[in-house]
């Protein structure tokens, strides 16, 4: 059984494609592109749809139907690269990943066939209606009381650290099964991975992220063993009872790996998809309170939301095999960064794409969750959890509004895309 570790510390960069167009000033670092990374994106996707990114040594893939023919063909496009940092690490970062009880494995957004199906099929069970529909109650009253936390301190807050960060934060670790009194410290260890796999991170911060998973793997298996000890009803359960039921097929190592790979897959997207809807609809005054007026409309909101301001607008590939994208040669071994923000704005695909539409009929077309058998597990979870607290959130706050002068910071990086505060007003009474 063929295993790879979670996070490649250390690797080796190909040339680039030869007869490929080079792109000297691409990057996702920029302010410019920070700010709005779709403007830079279009032309691009207009003149060179596939091109090579110098400053990521990636080949970039900005059109739909191209990034859809990669994510279709898992055999010659490989996931492995996915949680891997997208820059070399210092020595003293790898040195302390370097620990021997640091051995978490590839799983599931990183793990290939046929394991890739293997295990995939355990942690969809995981994610049944019938798991979902037993958080409902907690993600509604959790909802409510970080709602009354914020009406307690005045008529005004930061969404993003009052409600955005704790409530799927604490969904997932219920989820999971970690005990509430852990929830602080777990965010603490958690809230940092976005840097370190996706961002551009000084030594220093990579040195401290990497403690923090360090311990944070260290809980994972404690928690693990004692889990194994005392089944309850949670997905760590669920998975622990598959394990027991057949070792071969599901092994201890990859139990403990999933636990600990999803406690970032179930939080910060989400936190980032929070922020991102009120960001998209509040200041369009009609859409907002069309939807306070018909909370039917939320799924569809999200959704739209999902394809206009997505939280993940860039997602990662290598070559198995020498290949074609788009017309451009592609040697084996080539790194390759899928722009699904492009393709999410693409104008044969989405008419009038710069414009938020809540009644775009194939919103949920977007690509930003992937497609075949890599598509996003979490992205049920995700809009479930989005539609019940969009649910309490219009029903409490339907006079929220965005804080005038602002400044919204983001955390450069490839794949995610959000605020890291966000001020809110509303009135009282």
């Amino acid at each position: 059984m063929a295993t790879r570790s979670y996070h490649a510390l250390e690797r080796e960069t190909p040339p680039p494609p030869q007869r490929c167009p080079m792109d000297q000033s691409f990057t996702p670092f920029s302010d410019a592109y920070v700010k709005d990374p779709y403007a830079e994106l279009a032309s691009r996707r207009d003149a060179t749809p596939v091109f090579y990114s110098e400053e990521l040594s990636m080949l970039v893939v900005t059109r739909m139907e191209d990034i859809s023919s990669v994510f279709l063909n898992p055999e010659m496009f490989s996931s492995e690269n996915v949680q891997d940092p997208v820059f070399p690490l210092s020595h003293q970062t790898v040195e302390a990943l370097s620990a021997p009880d640091f051995d978490p494995v590839a799983v599931m957004s990183n793990r290939q066939e046929p394991d890739h199906g293997r295990i995939r099929k355990y942690t969809k069970t995981g994610f049944s209606n019938r798991r979902l529909q037993t958080l409902e109650p907690y993600i509604r009253r959790r909802s409510h009381e970080l709602i009354d936390q914020m009406l307690a301190n005045g008529d005004a807050a930061d969404f993003f650290s009052s409600f955005a960060v704790p409530l799927p934060g604490d969904t997932v670790f219920r989820f999971i099964g970690f005990p509430e009194s852990d929830d602080d410290q777990l965010r603490s260890w958690c809230g940092d991975r976005l840097a370190f796999s996706w961002g551009q991170p000084s030594a220093e911060e990579q040195l401290d992220i990497a403690n923090k998973m360090l311990a944070y793997w260290r809980y994972c298996r404690e928690f693990t063993a004692d889990k194994k000890a005392n089944l309850g009803d949670d997905f760590a359960s669920e998975l622990l009872a598959d394990h027991l039921a057949d070792p071969d097929d599901l092994t201890y190592r990859e139990v403990e790996s999933i636990i600990y790979g999803l406690s970032f897959a179930g939080h910060e997207p989400v936190t980032l998809l929070l922020c991102n809807i009120l960001l998209t609809l509040l200041p369009r005054r009609e859409a907002w309170e069309e939807v306070c007026a018909d909370p039917a409309l939320i799924p569809a909101a999200i959704d739209e939301v999902i394809r206009f301001e997505s939280p993940q607008i860039g997602w990662r590939r290598v070559a198995n095999e020498d290949t074609t994208i788009g017309g451009v040669d592609v040697p084996k071994g080539t790194r390759i960064l899928l722009s699904l923000g492009a393709a999410n704005h693409q104008p044969d695909v989405f008419e009038d794409p710069t414009t938020f539409d809540l009644h775009r009929p194939n919103a949920r077309a977007n690509i930003s969750f992937g497609k075949g058998i890599h598509h996003c597990l979490g992205a049920k979870f995700a809009r479930f959890e989005a539609r019940v607290a969009m649910e309490v959130i219009i029903e409490r706050l339907p006079t929220l509004r965005l804080a005038s002068s602002q400044d919204l910071n983001r955390t450069p990086n490839i794949s995610f895309r959000g605020p890291t505060s966000l001020a809110v007003e509303w009135d009282e009474g």
